[in-house]
């Protein structure tokens, strides 16, 4: 019998392996998604451990375990924890993760690996996959409320994927993190232009490309704000009032069962019959294998709200392993 083995990859060895660039993710993503359209997968509901004495949003660690099949199943697992105060009180990032990746025929683990990255990186690829699909064709000008590590990636991803962006708008409470930002965007990508809003509303008015990547469990953004053709990325799920999912000419979500559940926002409109399966234009793997259309005309207010799935997380995971394998990188240890 092989005696089984364990790899494990840290953050700096995913990064190596192109882990620290949207394009690896951006491929993973889709393919996740086609698999969804497809139900090839499986994915239960997610479970949210809180501590009872905790009273933010965002402070909880969440199991995300899944099975995506194709030619290649495999299973896995992230577990997520979040604080909302390790920044400001302990220095560290706000989320911390670890993947673990096991064999479809044997179940065995197989891979253990550093997941903050992941996350973030496959968050933003989501958002990405979206614009192509749901943005207007052409769009030159993106704008980023929340500007910590989430919205870090999604710049990124926007600048790295979109040639065509031009311009980007920044807005964060703490006035600073978003100087820190523009400063870092405008050394990696010196061709745009970088402006600091003073306000979410300034940031969001007139804006093609809205991405939201805050920690707020208070919807401050009204329908008002979004111009006509505005493509709104709701990627920190509880930004927007509730006007804004019955208003838009889209909501699109990646999957329907998630979004709908834990009191957000569509779970509340849902309970006060306000919103239904039926109204959802439709989740983003739909679009992607075109059985729904995307952005049809250059004036439709189209809303993502991504709740984020565990497919995701194992699609990137699985090929990031993939690389790892071909290249011996990590560390190879034993199970028993």
């Amino acid at each position: 019998m092989t005696a089984p083995t364990l790899r494990y990859l840290s953050r700096s060895d995913i990064a190596a392996l192109g882990g620290d660039h949207s394009d690896l993710y951006m491929e993973a993503i889709e393919h996740g998604l086609r698999l969804h359209a497809a139900g090839e997968f499986v994915q239960p509901l997610k479970p949210y451990l809180r501590n009872p004495r905790g009273r933010h949003i965002a402070d909880r660690i969440i199991a995300m375990p899944a099975w995506i099949g194709g030619e290649a199943p495999i299973s896995g697992l992230k577990w997520i924890g979040s604080k909302h105060d390790n920044p400001s009180a302990r220095g560290m990032e706000r989320a911390s993760a670890v993947m673990v990746l096991n064999d479809a025929e044997t179940n065995f683990p197989v891979a253990i690996m550093e997941a903050g990255l992941i996350s973030a990186m496959r968050t933003a690829a989501v958002t990405g996959i979206a614009v192509r699909h749901l943005a207007k064709a052409g769009f030159t000008d993106a704008s980023i409320v929340g500007c910590g590590p989430i919205g870090e990636r999604q710049a990124r991803m926007l600048a790295e994927q979109f040639p065509g962006l031009e311009s980007l708008r920044l807005f964060d409470l703490r006035r600073e993190a978003a100087e820190d930002l523009s400063v870092r965007l405008r050394d990696r990508f010196p061709r745009l232009r970088i402006a600091i809003a003073e306000t979410a509303e300034a940031a969001v008015r007139d804006a093609s490309v809205v991405i939201t990547c805050t920690v707020t469990d208070t919807p401050y953004l009204p329908f008002s704000w979004l111009s006509r053709g505005t493509f709104l990325a709701n990627v920190s799920i509880m930004d927007v009032e509730r006007e804004v999912f019955l208003k838009s000419d889209k909501v699109v979500v990646d999957d329907w069962d998630q979004s709908n559940r834990e009191k957000k926002i569509i779970n509340l409109l849902v309970e006060s019959g306000q919103f239904s399966r039926e109204t959802l234009h439709a989740e983003l793997g739909e679009i992607v294998v075109g059985r729904k259309p995307g952005r049809e005309t250059d004036d439709e207010v189209i809303l993502l709200n991504p709740m984020g799935m565990a497919i995701d997380d194992v699609a990137c995971a699985a090929a990031i392993l993939r690389r790892a394998e071909a290249k011996g990188a990590g560390t190879v240890l034993p199970l028993y």
